[in-house]
């Protein structure tokens, strides 16, 4: 048995990684790939900072291309090889003629949940403007979609499987940014990362907007390093690269914002 009260301790997605280690659990007793629902990128990572100090488990995220942020979790025993083919998933085009009716991925979304499928069955949904959209989503909703999913908003569509080579994936817009600052604060440097005052950035991460490695974090002083993703909703992500001390001990930081 896992030690479910210390992995359960302090998390903020109790419900989500209570279920992956009932999964875990199972996986170890049947020596089988067991495969989670679809997980957010804040379950994701909660999920994997407490599984990580285990030994007999291991994780597996995949969501049908790399830059995928809802991601299936495959749990296996350590000693079980994994590999992204082992997280079953299928991709679906949804066709229709959006000219005149522009939906969005909220649209696309609600179509998909109104025909009864809860949303932990459904992955990244690419939105292609005028033409439809595709959905990746768990491999036995694939067929009943196919005949369930006939409108968006006033537009019919058509919705059929196609290989993944054929997911029309947007590679994320990039902007580099250098700045120099006083301290690694979280305020300081993500201000700087996004373009906005030191006080709203403060006022942001008080209401909960902000996170760090998708960890929640309502502390302005809180401090970041080389490496962590800063994540505010809404308005994307940025990277925290190399970090030099200056001759002046400030802070020379390199940042990649994400849009």
């Amino acid at each position: 048995m896992l030690p479910r009260e210390d992995l359960l301790k302090g998390v903020e997605n109790r419900e989500a990684i209570a279920r992956v280690i009932d999964q875990a659990e199972q996986a170890i007793k049947t020596w089988e790939v067991v495969t989670s629902d679809f997980l957010s990128p804040p379950e994701l990572a909660e999920i994997q900072r407490s599984f990580s100090r285990l030994t007999e488990v291991q994780l597996l995220a995949w969501g049908g291309y790399p830059q995928a942020e809802r991601q299936r979790l495959a749990i296996a025993r350590s000693e079980i090889p994994l590999d992204p083919s082992q997280v079953e998933l299928v991709a679906l085009d949804i066709a229709g003629n959006f000219l005149f009716d522009p939906a969005t991925h909220r649209d696309f979304l609600g179509a998909i949940l109104g025909t009864g499928i809860v949303r932990d069955k459904v992955g990244d949904i690419i939105v292609l403007g005028e033409r439809g959209a595709q959905a990746i989503v768990t491999p036995e909703l694939g067929e009943f979609l196919q005949t369930a999913l006939t409108q968006v908003r006033s537009v019919p569509v058509k919705t059929q499987p196609i290989p993944f080579e054929e997911l029309k994936i947007r590679e994320p817009k990039k902007k580099e940014i250098t700045t120099v600052e006083a301290s690694m604060r979280l305020d300081a440097i993500a201000s700087a990362g996004f373009g906005m005052s030191r006080s709203k950035m403060a006022d942001l991460i008080t209401a909960g907007d902000v996170r760090v490695n998708w960890k929640e974090i309502t502390s302005s002083s809180y401090s970041v390093k080389a490496g962590d993703l800063i994540a505010i909703r809404g308005k994307g992500r940025v990277e925290v690269g190399d970090v030099m001390v200056t001759k002046k001990d400030r802070y020379r930081v390199q940042l990649t914002r994400f849009v």
